[in-house]
């Protein structure tokens, strides 16, 4: 039995992000929109197509709040719920 080992083949790169890393949000500033989204997974078994209203709610106060970098939604999936009713962009407690 051999125990030598080959090392030095096949080495592990780590890599960023596709999108690049972005700040945590150490002071609460979209919390309450991240409470409705997780809220709402449960509520929805964690079926995230029926809460896309909130993810989107969230990502955008993440942008507004310089949280991750500006990306128009229609590119992070949001283009059928653009101006859509219902979407509320102030923050509000639950």
């Amino acid at each position: 039995m051999s125990t030598a080992m080959n090392f030095g083949t096949k080495s592990f790169r780590p890599r960023p992000p596709e999108k690049g890393a972005f700040p945590l949000d150490h002071f609460g500033e979209c919390k309450t929109f991240k409470e409705k989204f997780m809220r709402c997974l449960r509520d929805n078994s964690f079926d995230n197509s029926k809460c896309r209203l909130q993810s989107k709610d969230y990502l955008e106060c993440r942008m507004d709040k310089q949280l991750m970098a500006k990306e128009p939604l229609e590119k992070l999936g949001f283009k059928d719920l653009m101006d859509q009713p219902g979407s509320d962009k102030t923050e509000s407690k639950p």
